[in-house]
């Protein structure tokens, strides 16, 4: 973290451009953000962040970084003050919250969960369906309980991205077919397959979602035909 005062922004600006356009290929820098203080315009914090302690050394030791340096410091008022941090809690509230999704509505099968977790009137996106968007969390608490009714099941986050106010999780699904499927009877075999869903959270609810994947593909294994939400 770089905390500095300066009056030359838009110099100072112009000069991390430069810094990320010379390093490209060579820095190891991961995520950047700069912060500037309401109360005092002047103020500004860097947050620079590295997938480790020597991931960051190996950044220091760059000639443009050491020649960003000299000319941040002639852009400042005063010294500019270096911290080097480790992250001792890193908390995501909106991927905590889609991950309950997953790990306790459709796998554990707590539908509590969908009222603690949605909206009630969240809007959700699956171009699957005959009806590709539709509203009110009820939706989604029908839906899970069809494939927990059709399918032993498990349903595992393999990586999840955040930013702003939306989630989106990389999951894969494998279940055993236990119950009938959209008119297809158990066939007692296990199915896999993987998609993406994002959801748009607010106010400590998730409010809307998009769901990619390939149902038809997973009926027509299964000895059916087309989507299992077709007509």
């Amino acid at each position: 973290m770089i905390d500095y005062e300066t009056t030359r922004f838009d110099e100072m600006n112009a000069l991390i451009d430069r810094w990320a356009e010379q390093s490209s290929g060579r820095r190891t820098a991961t995520h950047t953000m700069i912060g500037q203080d309401r109360d005092a315009p002047t103020h500004f914090v860097d947050m620079v962040e590295f997938a480790s302690h020597e991931e960051a050394m190996k950044n220091s030791q760059l000639p443009e970084t050491d020649r960003m340096f000299h000319e941040m410091v002639s852009l400042c008022e005063g010294m500019p003050k270096f911290m080097n941090l480790d992250v001792v809690r890193d908390e995501h509230l909106n991927k905590q919250l889609c991950s309950r999704v997953f790990q306790e509505a459709a796998m554990a099968g707590d539908m509590s969960v969908i009222d603690e977790c949605f909206a009630t009137n969240y809007i959700d996106h699956d171009v699957s369906k005959e009806e590709p968007t539709v509203i009110g969390r009820e939706n989604m608490r029908s839906d899970m309980e069809m494939w927990r009714a059709a399918f032993d099941m498990t349903f595992e986050p393999t990586a999840q991205v955040a930013e702003g106010d939306m989630v989106t999780t990389i999951w894969n699904w494998r279940g055993t077919h236990t119950g009938e499927f959209m008119g297809v009877p158990p066939t007692g075999k296990t199915y896999e397959m993987s998609g993406t869903t994002t959801f748009r959270c607010q106010d400590g609810e998730i409010i809307e979602g998009w769901w990619h994947y390939n149902p038809g593909a997973l009926q027509r294994q299964m000895g059916g035909t087309g989507s299992p939400y077709a007509t």
